[in-house]
């Protein structure tokens, strides 16, 4: 069957850089108010749903699936924070949790802080970003990000009488992550917050004091350099708010006392190139993790008076086998989150970090460990999320005297799940230069390795951000059609250590993509699927890598799925004005400079296409992203459409309501998974 797709209109434009000319003949695509590019937009939506169609009763199985897996009057585990515990919760039909809370105990009468629902009522997106309760628990400040963009509007509840106070502030920063960008003073009647400047980076730091005007709000400091971008938290003693100036390679911490007794934040140790550390306050000391002459990292500590690193102390010597990632300090206790041949560990000791050091046994070889928000100073317990391949979250309270390991809650999964009937395992790939590449595999047992199962492989290798081993229910639509399912921990993330970072950026970026091909490959050699039944997944960064595989070795895949794609990489890294690309410089290099031009130019996906044969492509975009912004997907699919010489299948698809991770409703998200699902089911002639 042959559909008739949309043929982008080319608008030829000459870019001059390092004395070559290139013509972008999609240049004009970053123009939203050209009327064409919307027009683009929904002719390749159109398409989309026109080919898709027939899949539509697949999709709708696969929804109802993963629909009947969760929960759907859920809770989390209420978390003891002063003297409340809070907690969200869904309602059955509903697309966003009720954020609540309980006085004293669990068994007290519910207080709805918030009701998400309610808020989104009408609307196609809404995140709640910055989510903080004010000392004295009376009052809420929390921010809406209403469309994707990540730009938010912050807030105030009064938590006695359901009412909004006037105080209302715009272009605020709230985290997608953990609800951060907001902190209170100790008073109760101030807090701090964040703004963005034009390219949507978090740069001034101001305080507001309730009831007053946020034109007169204070400001407290402004982020001069923009390579660097700045983020907001609370010391887990409540002593101090901490603000943290970070770039890709160098970071620069201040400290402000929630008490009011300082005006001002007061530099903990001056920004050097290079130089990279976290703080954590502990009674009259502040600890340190840092990389100063140590790249896997070691643990330091300083006096409250005397921050600068003249005065920090060794207390943890650097080990080349194991990287200390973060770490937190309580009342009682000291916990370094690290990681050791590719897995984290955790290790507990006595406040001094020296003495009755323990680490918490994991029950399988193969798994996933993070730890939860744990606001509550003085504790015994430390609150983990734990997960495998096979095993679904559990939330787990860890005593540290005892070392009791005790279950609070194991993800359900209404419809059934049975983990004995799957397997999973560790196995490696040969990268180019000869390094072992780890994946973790998981599928349905009773699977034969005579190279005929569709598989998918997953990667990221970015930012030094780790893929971990964990369970996702989702995936179950996949394994139970007899798919494998492999997460591949190439260079670029820290899985191995900070050298596994350091080893898949900038000059190094290429190691990224090579040791994703060499793992396929291994995948075929030892008889889990062939070309043709491989498929590629991977989103923002992981779109770049997929994208970059995709251009290097079309050959390989049967499928591919760029999610959010950072594909054109030299025309974005050329651009200040693009939220993200001054931050990155550090991260895959400046084009201004010759040799990274050159270097990039070697890998950008969308410099890279060319007249050739090429996989069935799914490639998805949010309108309203700022962090890789609708165009670059848009182009890479018109060049590839223009230069594809196969009949394979080729589709874009916008999400016109939101931005970076897609939908915001939780069963509108299941539905983007279900259509993806779908395209590899099809595209791979799997069993349905």
């Amino acid at each position: 069957m042959k559909e008739s797709f949309p043929i982008a209109p080319k608008h030829p434009k000459e870019i001059t850089q390092h004395d070559r000319t290139r013509i972008d003949n999609y240049f004009w695509m970053r123009y939203k108010e050209d009327p064409e590019v919307l027009k683009y937009l929904h002719a390749e939506s159109d398409y989309l749903e026109e080919v898709m169609q027939r899949t539509k009763p697949l999709q709708e199985g696969i929804f109802l699936e993963m629909k009947g897996r969760i929960k759907e009057d859920d809770a989390s585990v209420p978390e003891k924070d002063g003297g409340y515990f809070y907690y969200t919760r869904y309602e059955a039909g509903k697309q966003y949790p009720l954020y609540c809370r309980k006085k004293d105990s669990n068994d007290a009468s519910e207080e709805v802080l918030l009701d998400q629902n309610a808020i989104a009522e009408g609307k196609n997106f809404c995140r709640i970003g910055a989510f903080r309760v004010s000392p004295d628990t009376t009052k809420l400040a929390y921010s809406i990000d209403p469309d994707g963009s990540e730009i938010c509007v912050l807030q105030i509840k009064d938590l006695a009488t359901g009412e909004l106070l006037a105080d209302k502030i715009t272009n605020t920063f709230g985290s997608v992550y953990n609800h951060a960008g907001v902190e209170w003073m100790s008073d109760g009647k101030s807090f701090i917050y964040m703004t963005l400047d034009a390219a949507q980076r978090a740069y001034s730091v101001h305080r507001h004091v309730l009831g007053t005007d946020p034109a007169t709000d204070v400001l407290l400091y402004e982020e001069s350099d923009e390579t660097f971008s700045l983020w907001l938290l609370k010391s887990r003693s409540d002593a101090y708010i901490q603000l943290f100036s970070r770039s890709t390679v160098t970071n620069e911490w201040r400290i402000l006392p929630t008490d009011g007794s300082s005006d001002n934040f007061k530099v903990f140790q001056p920004r050097i190139t290079g130089l990279e550390y976290l703080i954590s306050h502990h009674a009259d000391q502040f600890f340190i993790v840092t990389n100063e002459n140590a790249q896997n990292f070691k643990l330091m500590v300083t006096p409250i008076e005397e921050t600068t690193k003249e005065n920090w102390s060794e207390v943890i010597a650097h080990r080349p086998d194991v990287f200390i990632e973060d770490l937190d300090t309580f009342e009682d206790f000291i916990v370094l989150y690290e990681r050791r041949d590719g897995f984290t560990q955790i290790r507990i000791s006595d406040p001094d970090s020296v003495s009755n050091v323990r680490y918490i046994p994991f029950p399988e070889p193969v798994y996933a460990v993070s730890t939860m928000p744990n606001p509550e100073f003085k504790t015994d317990k430390l609150r983990i999320k734990y997960t495998s391949l096979v095993t679904p979250n559990s939330v787990i309270d860890y005593h540290t005297l005892t070392g009791k390991w005790d279950v609070k809650k194991v993800d359900e999964i209404p419809s059934g799940y049975d983990a004995s009937q799957y397997e999973s395992a560790r196995a490696y790939a040969t990268a180019p230069d000869g390094t072992q590449v780890p994946m973790s595999i998981v599928y349905k047992k009773g699977m034969q390795k005579d190279g005929s199962n569709s598989t998918l492989l997953y990667g990221y290798g970015s930012y030094g951000f780790s893929m971990e081993a964990a369970f996702n229910a989702n995936r179950l639509s996949l394994l139970d059609r007899g798919f494998v399912y492999v997460i591949s921990h190439i260079r670029g993330g820290s899985e191995m250590g900070r050298a596994w970072y350091d080893n898949g950026k900038m000059l190094n970026k290429k190691n990224t993509f090579t040791d994703f091909i060499a793992c396929a490959e291994q995948l075929i050699k030892d008889g889990y699927t062939r070309k043709d039944k491989l498929a590629i997944m991977g989103g923002s960064a992981g779109g770049l890598l997929v994208g970059a595989c995709l251009t290097m070795r079309p050959d390989l895949f049967g499928a591919v799925i760029c999610d959010v794609p950072f594909v054109d990489v030299i025309n974005t890294m050329s651009d200040a004005s693009i939220p993200l690309t001054t931050l990155e410089y550090d991260q895959w290099g400046n084009p201004d400079n010759k040799e990274y031009f050159d270097y990039i130019m070697s890998y950008s996906p969308y410099d890279n296409v060319q007249a050739t044969e090429y996989p069935h492509t799914l490639i998805t975009t949010g309108l309203n992203d700022p962090r890789v912004a609708y165009w670059e997907p848009a182009k890479f699919a018109a060049k590839l459409r223009e230069l594809k010489t196969n009949d394979n299948l080729l589709l874009l698809k916008t999400n016109f309501d939101a931005g970076h991770a897609g939908a915001s409703g939780r069963y509108d998200y299941l539905k983007e998974i279900a259509f993806k699902f779908a395209f590899l089911i099809d595209r791979l002639e799997t069993k349905q």
